[in-house]
């Protein structure tokens, strides 16, 4: 069976989408911005990871639209862009917890 291009094109973007979930570190950082936004500092003290490893995927998740930013003083916030993010984290926690 032949996809559409609408077809071929949507699984596409899943795809993409689906591997930005698929870093371990990527949704850990995702999941410390569940409960609220954070910045870098806090984000490498809670994952206990160096500032450029957290930085890169906070770059990469931004770029994807998972995470949005947030400037206060010298410090930048980061926060889940919208509720289908949250929604598609905390879905993917009730699954391998049942």
């Amino acid at each position: 069976m032949v996809q559409s291009n609408k077809s071929a094109e949507t699984a596409e973007r899943l795809a993409l989408l689906f591997k930005l979930f698929g870093d371990q570190t990527r949704l850990s950082i995702l999941t410390e911005l569940l409960d609220d936004e954070m910045y870098v500092g806090e984000i490498v003290e809670k994952l206990q990871m160096s500032q450029s490893a957290i930085s890169h995927q906070l770059m990469i998740l931004k770029k994807g639209k998972l995470v949005r930013t947030r400037r206060s003083g010298k410090n930048i916030y980061y926060s889940i862009s919208d509720s289908h993010v949250e929604q598609i984290l905390r879905l993917g926690k009730k699954h391998i917890n049942e």
